[in-house]
């Protein structure tokens, strides 16, 4: 049986809405965490796991039948809550990764990359979940769901996907020992050898980027 099927509104709405606002949650919680810089260590690893969850939950939400609200028009929840606070704190934790390159629609033909930033990403879909979780603490479960469901088409699983192939990058690079093209502090000294500057970009970025940021390379 589909997950859509398995969980229709129409058979059991309860269950499915606090899988769904608990998995949503849980994501809040743990980006504000990693937002305060206590544990920067394990900084992105751990973002890569919650952002990875996070998209299983809108995996679910975009298998599921179309969820329409119970009112018309939605109910106004005042001024949305400020993020800049989380944006800067997210920014200083992971400014030597927070730029990066992404395709904006990859069935769009002869689309350049632009440039994005994971702290953008990551309070942009937090901005999109607390509004969905706004009406989800009010009682409004459809109208929860709803939200989510067409954010999670709209902005947010574009967003989250984003960041997490960047994330997943990151990962990559440093582990598998694979140098970044450009890395800041990278001594290109002409008279090193090939090799040898392959070998100096994966140990500088391993130092600069990997170490401060929880990321062990390969052995």
């Amino acid at each position: 049986m589909s997950d859509a099927t398995l969980h229709a509104t129409a058979h059991n709405p309860d269950d499915f809405a606090v899988q769904i606002a608990d998995q949503i949650e849980s994501f809040l919680v743990a980006v504000a965490e990693v937002a305060k810089g206590d544990e920067p260590d394990s900084a992105v690893p751990f973002l890569l796991l919650e952002v990875s969850q996070l998209l299983l939950a809108g995996g679910r939400l975009g298998a599921h039948e179309d969820i329409v609200p119970d009112e018309r028009y939605e109910p106004d929840l005042g001024p949305e809550p400020d993020v800049d606070e989380l944006r800067e704190n997210l920014a200083r934790l992971l400014e030597p990764i927070d730029v990066y390159s992404e395709v904006f629609d990859p069935y769009e033909p002869r689309k350049s990359p632009v440039p994005a930033r994971i702290s953008d990403d990551l309070t942009d879909v937090i901005t999109d979940l607390r509004h969905g979780m706004a009406h989800y603490r009010a009682g409004r479960t459809t109208e929860a769901l709803w939200w989510w469901q067409f954010s999670y088409f709209s902005n947010w699983g574009t967003t989250a996907s984003a960041t997490l192939r960047a994330l997943h990058s990151v990962l990559a690079h440093v582990r598998l020992n694979q140098p970044l093209e450009e890395l800041d502090g990278l001594d290109t000294d002409q008279s090193m050898g090939d090799e040898t500057l392959e070998f100096e970009a994966g140990r500088v970025m391993a130092e600069e980027i990997g170490e401060p940021l929880g990321v062990r390379p390969a052995k």
